[in-house]
């Protein structure tokens, strides 16, 4: 095949979840609530976050801007996901497709670093709070806050750098209903190792050191609930710490599964339903995870809806 041949593939197709009619009205009605209700919940915690001076600490500083990336990656994501629904071509452009990843990316690899901050937070806080504003001041907070979005940023880069060094001329379908880069290596003409190698090692070392924050954070609250005497406290410690520490799995888990396993890129027919997680399901829950069970964010809540009334 001659070179020309080789750079005529600029579009591609997103196979979607399915060609069934019903169902695709179905999944249409479902994915456009859940898109909704993300977007909703996390722009409004980010609103009332700016709204609220009670707020302006380090702990909702992270959490407004986990949920500023939560709804960037629904931004990313489910608007195209959404009219590929009802579109006859379901096409997407290959620069498309590298903003749809960049901005995919750049969300994901700062929620990593934003969900290691606040656990470090919580840790702190509840394991030196005489402390607390020493370890933890607001100056430290930005600076962490910062350090997720520039290594998003190069995060981001990097892959998409190296996708120019790509060409493709093998099918236009992509399984997916998005467009991730995995299974775009499986559709190119030049030998991938290299992109694969890279997504292996940013990829895994992004989440490895985040997740050993995180589980070395909560294993260290842990140990401090169990010594508490207040059998109330140390429940409903439990109960928070439990809550937060499950959106944290499922969040690490699916993107672990995706871009670590070995073989990831040869079995990108599993990817689809763990994708969900990562992209939509985590995105929706997390405001109401950490929001609906504190309670500073409910009164807060509670005085701005007074003030509009």
């Amino acid at each position: 095949m001659t070179e020309d041949n080789y750079s005529l593939t600029t579009e591609f197709i997103l196979i979607g979840f399915t060609d069934h009619p019903k169902l695709k009205t179905v999944l249409f009605v479902v994915f456009l609530i859940i898109y909704l209700v993300t977007m909703v919940g996390n722009l409004g915690l980010v609103a009332l976050i700016l709204m609220e001076r009670r707020l302006h600490t380090p702990m909702y500083i992270f959490l407004g801007n986990l949920a500023l990336m939560d709804s960037c990656c629904a931004c990313a994501i489910t608007p195209k996901m959404l009219e590929n629904f009802f579109s006859k071509d379901r096409m997407i452009s290959l620069y498309e497709c590298m903003a749809q990843f960049y901005f995919l990316c750049l969300a994901e690899t700062a929620d990593c670093f934003l969900l290691a901050a606040m656990a470090y937070d919580r840790y702190v806080a509840i394991c030196s709070p005489l402390q607390y504003h020493t370890l933890m001041s607001k100056k430290l907070c930005l600076q962490m806050t910062a350090g997720a979005y520039i290594a998003g940023n190069l995060h981001s880069m990097i892959h998409i750098v190296f996708l120019f060094r790509l060409t493709f001329c093998r099918s236009h379908q992509i399984n997916h209903f998005f467009c991730d880069v995995l299974p775009l290596y499986k559709l190119s003409c030049v030998d991938p190792y290299i992109n694969e190698l890279l997504i292996f090692i940013f990829s895994g070392s992004v989440q490895v050191f985040s997740i050993i924050i995180v589980i070395i954070s909560y294993l260290c609250i842990l140990f401090m609930i169990f010594r508490m005497k207040s059998k109330e406290g140390r429940g409903r410690a439990l109960s928070t710490c439990a809550s937060h520490f499950l959106s944290v799995s499922m969040f690490y888990g699916s993107l672990l599964f995706v871009y670590i396993r070995p073989n990831s890129v040869k079995e990108e027919d599993k990817d689809k339903p763990v994708a969900i997680f990562y992209t939509l399901v985590i995105p929706l829950l997390n405001p109401f995870i950490y929001s609906l069970r504190n309670k500073e964010v409910i009164n807060a809540m509670k005085r701005n809806i007074k003030k509009i009334l």
